[in-house]
């Protein structure tokens, strides 16, 4: 298949670009404006990465007028790259939010206060690896570079996907535990906490979807149909990504009701509740 540039393997469709970015700009501005209204700061990273989709997808249309400048290259394989993984950064902080907001911190498998550091840990190890790689394959200039630029990525995938793997492990075991003896606080309709284990595990699996397309991707490598074609970018990691941001609008709370509590999923303190029995 003959180049399209001396960067693009194929013709960046210009339409498509447009419409992601216009997309994923006005879901990024709905959250950014959520989030400094309900001030659910764990929500941050969801802000981020969408604008790391705003100009990622942007940095492709330009790539449709100016192929054969570098830059709008390695921005939009950069930034859409890595965006992932801030969605995936909130996910792992709402989970650790959910269990304190239902006082059930006894059925969590990893001490709660634990969950949001070993999780956003492993997710800045992901992000470096990846933003590594992708560093090294959009200035490869021999094979050789361009191997090592891929298999930085591929392992950074592979670690993001067993990190997330334990992640629902996690919150399966919670859930799971939860339902089988419901503490007050989880039995509140005000929170309803099956709606956001719904949505958390939605997310998941979206994430997950788009990192095994991604593993595959690298793994067949460059000459393979998945890097030499355009469509399944936009099919398998930009359209999943949307309704990753569209789910994850519901999460913008601020202050819940539990009875005569406040729950603030944001900022919750345990001690303000009475104590659970422990999970046998």
């Amino acid at each position: 298949m003959a180049k399209f540039s001396k960067y693009w393997t194929y013709e960046p469709s210009l339409p498509a670009a447009a419409i992601f970015t216009l997309i994923f700009a006005v879901l990024s501005i709905y959250h950014t404006f959520r989030l400094f209204k309900t001030r659910t700061w764990f929500c941050t990273p969801l802000v981020i990465g969408g604008f790391f989709e705003v100009i990622g997808f942007g940095a492709r249309a330009v790539g449709n007028k100016k192929p054969d400048i570098l830059l709008p290259f390695i921005i939009q394989s950069l930034l859409i790259l890595l965006a992932p993984i801030l969605f995936a950064a909130s996910a792992y902080m709402i989970l650790s939010r959910l269990i304190r907001a239902v006082g059930g911190e006894s059925y969590s498998v990893v001490r709660v206060r634990w969950v949001t550091k070993i999780f956003v840990g492993g997710d800045v190890l992901c992000f470096l690896v990846q933003a590594g790689g992708g560093a090294v394959l959009s200035g490869a200039d021999t094979a050789s570079a361009v191997s090592m630029g891929q298999s930085l990525i591929l392992a950074g995938l592979l670690i993001q996907m067993v990190v997330f793997g334990f992640f629902l492990v996690i919150a399966v075991v919670f859930h799971k535990r939860i339902r089988a003896r419901p503490t007050g606080q989880s039995l509140n309709s005000d929170l309803n906490l099956e709606r956001f284990m719904v949505m958390l595990y939605s997310v998941s699996l979206l994430i997950t979807f788009r990192n095994l397309f991604r593993v595959i991707e690298y793994a067949m490598g460059k000459d393979a149909y998945l890097l030499q074609n355009e469509w399944p970018i936009y099919a398998f990691d930009g359209f999943p990504m949307i309704v990753v941001l569209v789910i994850c609008s519901q999460w913008y709370t601020g202050i819940m009701q539990s009875g005569p509590v406040n729950i603030d999923l944001e900022g919750y303190d345990n001690s303000a509740l009475t104590s659970q029995r422990s999970y046998k």
